[in-house]
């Protein structure tokens, strides 16, 4: 495992232009639109890498938008294509969305990304997946967890098989499982946890700001006491395979050592769990002086963040160690 201190690369990097795809309808599960915007540098280059980025905010606020400035900036100071994706969040369809039926959105635009992306000059044998906070935890379902998708998938024991939100027309291909590498921000690895403790309830105010009433996050029906493995079958500490039986990506995980919410301890505890069982393309990078969502758009008051100040550092990081991958 590679530990790098806070003074990671903060090099300036030149940009070059980039054209944007805002909107693209992916998948409608349920009656429920999904869209992602494409970004892709102006470098002519014949194909590129593709980045599909999962926004945070607890998985009930929050969408793509929140991440423009950054994927702007991956397409603009990297050969990147980016792809900004919306996801269900728990609160949507009435207050009916599970969990498990949020991941499968996560794979689904992995899907379609693999039968689609060519047509906006990318490499669909080149996925890197990316996300922060609870996209955190979406990339790294992707990442870990895609042996687990089915065209019949059944969230249900034995196998708890995630259906994807879009199929490709020829199929679900065992590759489909791949991807190139991972970037992951300050991710939360342990929904169960979570569930177990306060994320359920009216204390957290995510549900408000969301506007919906605290319920199960894997429906009405669950809670994590009497059905605590359907909730470890979405939460990626309690779902690490051997080295030895399955092979993950490189993987770089960042959270800021102000990180209140998803604390550096906490990272380093999914990452000791992945050391231990044989996985070692791993790199840490802690943000010095930075809380949690340091990579938000925009400017917070409340969380004292600001995206030039805080994000441009950790997405030159970002680059160098995607270049250090697919152009060294």
């Amino acid at each position: 495992m590679k530990q790098t201190g806070a003074n990671g690369s903060q090099a300036a990097m030149k940009s070059h232009t980039f054209t944007k795809v805002a909107d693209v309808k992916w998948a409608a599960p349920r009656g429920f639109d999904l869209t992602m915007d494409i970004y892709t540098p102006d470098t002519k280059k014949r194909s590129y890498p593709v980045i599909i980025m999962y926004h945070g905010g607890g998985w009930l606020i929050n969408n793509k938008s929140i991440m423009d400035e950054g994927a702007a900036y991956l397409a603009s100071h990297g050969e990147y294509i980016v792809c900004n994706v919306n996801y269900r969040l728990l609160g949507d369809l009435e207050n009916t969305v599970t969990m498990d039926e949020i991941v499968s959105d996560a794979l689904g635009a992995r899907l379609w990304v693999r039968e689609n992306i060519a047509k906006y000059g990318g490499d669909p044998k080149r996925i890197i997946v990316t996300g922060d906070s609870a996209g955190g935890h979406l990339a790294t379902m992707v990442a870990t967890q895609g042996h687990r998708m089915a065209e019949d998938g059944d969230f249900n024991p034995p196998n708890y098989t995630f259906r994807p939100s879009y199929l490709p027309a020829d199929g679900i291909k065992a590759s489909d499982a791949n991807v190139q590498a991972a970037i992951i921000s300050y991710g939360a690895f342990n929904p169960y946890a979570e569930g177990s403790n306060s994320f359920e309830s009216a204390s957290n105010i995510f549900w408000q700001l969301g506007g919906a009433q605290p319920r199960g996050i894997m429906g009405r029906d669950y809670n994590p006491t009497d059905h605590a493995e359907r909730y470890k079958m979405i939460s990626p500490i309690h779902l690490v395979d051997a080295a030895t039986s399955r092979n993950y990506p490189p993987m770089l995980f960042t959270v800021g050592s102000k990180d209140n919410l998803t604390t550096p301890a906490s990272i380093q505890a999914y990452m000791d769990k992945l050391k231990m069982a044989g996985h070692d393309d791993l790199t840490y990078w802690v943000h010095e002086g930075r809380p949690h969502a340091f990579l938000d758009s925009g400017s917070n008051a409340f969380l004292g963040i600001e995206f030039q100040r805080d994000a441009v550092p950790a997405l030159n990081y970002m680059l160098d160690y995607l270049n250090g991958l697919f152009y060294a």
